[in-house]
């Protein structure tokens, strides 16, 4: 049997900096991770990159049941503290839109400078390993990992949620909840593209590959950013977006002309060049395919010199408020994080300790705690991270 002060439970960005920080305190740490290699979700993060925070992150950009939990965490723990940490170990990296920050090479160089600092906190890293079993024992948890046993002070859970299966997600964060009494809100995939029906993919299978700036809208969210049109449906950042707060059954709406009053811009054309279709006036401020498939959605043939006002300001609004109902999402597959999880009224806002179970922490993406697309995801797994690793 092999006794520690701290085993903590997943080896991706939450469950690095928890124990980075542990260790850092003279807590005899073990990092338990069943993939081969630690670091594999940011590895693959960003195109490669790992957009790795955003300068904005605040309580706002997150999504939780409880809004005000993630405030203490983020207050504590800042985009500007992991800045910190990026440029001590001489990581080059930009500003790419809307304050996310990119690696300037490689994702890698982040889970070669966390995996780094684990070393030097002389974290005993246990990769390819499996937890079997955990138990309550007299003075913390037991862990059975094959035929080995483990006992620990404090358990610290950073597996994640469900997202990207192929990658080795579980529900295992949900299930050791649940076993130790903890309540688990309902799950579902977030940034994540939407589907569309066979009869909406038919109307728009001519806009497959396209992609526009668009702002799109659902239950009093609002997203400007690009908008993919694809095989199966629609993509994207604003869609990602907007995959969030979008659930079965709703409807979403499009304004794929953001920022242009398109009904001027018509009238105008009216006006000055009224021989010519709506179709060639809308693509006057619009890509071609888009304009051509928005008049035929609008039933709008004919001259433009020709259309009274009603019919104009008709055909602005099928390219300011599309309104249209995607049948669903690509699910798990693809999505970049889970929604919901594990209840935040179980859990202390300020070291992530659960109330009701001392020494059993909760961190990163299991928690119910969603940030929207742009590096928060990562900012919580530091900042929850950190703050399990002062106390833990």
């Amino acid at each position: 049997m092999t006794k520690v002060d701290v085993a903590i439970i997943g080896a991706g960005a939450a469950g690095m900096m928890c124990a980075i920080e542990a260790g850092r305190r003279g807590r005899r740490v073990m990092l338990i991770e069943h993939a081969e290699k630690p670091g594999e979700k940011i590895r693959i993060s960003g195109g490669g990159r790992c957009n790795f925070t955003n300068i904005n992150a605040g309580a706002g950009n997150f999504i939780s049941a409880n809004p005000h939990f993630c405030k203490s965490a983020l207050k504590r723990y800042t985009p500007a503290d992991f800045i910190a940490k990026v440029d001590a170990h001489g990581i080059a990296h930009h500003e790419k839109t809307l304050g996310q920050l990119f690696c300037d090479q490689s994702s890698k160089q982040i889970i070669e400078m966390l995996v780094g600092e684990c070393r030097d906190a002389g974290v005993d890293l246990r990769l390819s390993t499996d937890v079997a079993a955990i138990e309550k024992a007299t003075d913390g948890f037991q862990l059975r990992l094959g035929g080995a046993i483990i006992e620990c002070a404090c358990l610290v859970i950073a597996t994640g949620g469900k997202s990207i299966p192929k990658m080795g997600a579980t529900d295992f964060a949900y299930r050791v909840a649940a076993q130790f009494g903890l309540t688990v809100l309902e799950t579902r995939p977030a940034l994540v593209p939407l589907t569309f029906a066979t009869d909406l993919l038919e109307d728009t299978k001519a806009l497959s590959g396209l992609s526009t700036e668009a702002e799109v809208r659902c239950n009093g969210a609002a997203f400007r950013e690009a908008l993919l049109f694809t095989h199966r449906g629609v993509s994207g950042p604003s869609i990602l977006q907007i995959s969030s707060f979008w659930r079965e059954g709703d409807e979403i709406e499009i304004n794929l002309a953001p920022g242009i009053d398109v009904a001027a811009r018509l009238a105008e054309a009216r006006q000055n060049h009224g021989k010519i279709a709506p179709h060639t006036a809308l693509s006057g401020f619009m890509p071609k395919r888009l304009a051509d498939a928005s008049a035929a959605r609008a039933q709008a043939t004919g001259k433009i010199g020709e259309y009274s006002t009603k019919r104009i300001e008709a055909l602005a609004a099928a390219v300011e408020k599309w309104r249209l109902k995607p049948v669903g999402s690509e699910g798990y597959r693809t999505a970049e994080v889970t929604l919901g999880g594990i209840d935040t009224d179980g859990l202390s806002s300020k070291t992530m300790e659960a109330k009701t179970q001392p020494g059993l922490y909760f961190i990163g993406e299991a928690v119910d705690v969603t940030g929207w697309l742009g590096g928060y995801n990562f900012q919580w797994a530091w900042s929850s991270g950190w703050a399990a690793g002062q106390v833990s």
